[in-house]
């Protein structure tokens, strides 16, 4: 979330978020939302086929996104396209900004909580989390996950962190995936029973230290389904992986056989 000042003004091309205002017969005049100026789409730029009536492609109070032709801070006049903006250059503006906004409250509510401005929250947290994570509101969802210590790493204070990440998780719902498989695990030792219940608990220990879930129960024996929650497939096959490698290693170890089957 980067703080925009009064004097700043777009760049010719970049692709900003806008709210329609009022459409008149030769265009369309906007709010540009992360600027606070006026912008105008004339009718041209609305759609590359013809446009009777141009509200069939936009409304009033509709949040568009459109590309910044020609900026004259002189004039203080802005011209905008929305038919050279592609619907994929569209879709990620649009969830970009979103994100950009709730950043902004999530910062706005710590700030209130701390009793500091949203100018000493942004430099004490915004800057280091944005060098961090690359996006500040990656670094609260890691926080969501993780807890506290994923704000520490970075640079912030523990009462700082504790406050972001208390707020993030009221607001910030992370969406979860889930991969699975059976584990076929059998010892004919006379404390084979321990021994199992030792591997499954090494697998169990897998995603412990990302937080992550990491389910285990009997279908029959020797079979056991390990079930892994995660916030992308990519985390859940990396400690779906290391969770059964864990539980075989450990079982082939006490002198057992095991064995790892994908899941459907």
């Amino acid at each position: 979330m980067a703080l925009i000042r009064e004097e700043d003004w777009p760049e010719l091309g970049e692709i900003v978020v806008a709210t329609v205002e009022r459409i008149t017969k030769y265009g369309v005049y906007v709010m540009l939302d992360e600027y606070g100026k006026e912008g105008f789409l004339h009718l041209s730029e609305i759609s590359t086929s013809w446009v009777k009536n141009i509200r069939d492609f936009v409304r009033e109070g509709e949040k568009i996104a459109t590309k910044v032709l020609r900026v004259d801070p002189g004039r203080k006049h802005i011209d905008l396209s929305l038919k050279r903006v592609t619907k994929r250059e569209r879709r990620e503006k649009i969830l970009l900004w979103k994100r950009s906004k709730k950043t902004e409250g999530l910062m706005r509510s710590a700030s209130q909580r701390l009793g500091l401005s949203l100018e000493e929250v942004h430099e004490k947290a915004g800057v280091p989390l944005q060098e961090a994570f690359g996006d500040i509101y990656e670094g609260l969802e890691r926080a969501v996950r993780e807890g506290p210590d994923a704000l520490v790493k970075p640079g912030l204070s523990r009462e700082l962190a504790e406050v972001l990440t208390e707020v993030a998780k009221e607001k910030i719902k992370i969406s979860m995936v889930k991969v699975k498989g059976d584990l076929d695990i059998r010892c004919t030792k006379p404390d084979g029973v321990l021994r199992i219940k030792e591997a499954l608990l090494k697998a169990g220990k897998a995603g412990a230290p990302r937080g992550t879930n990491v389910r285990i129960y009997l279908v029959s024996p020797p079979k056991y389904r390990i079930e892994v929650m995660a916030s992308d497939y990519k985390e859940a096959n990396a400690i779906l992986r290391e969770a059964t490698k864990a539980a075989v290693d450990s079982i082939v170890k006490s002198g057992g056989e095991g064995a790892f089957e994908r899941g459907k």
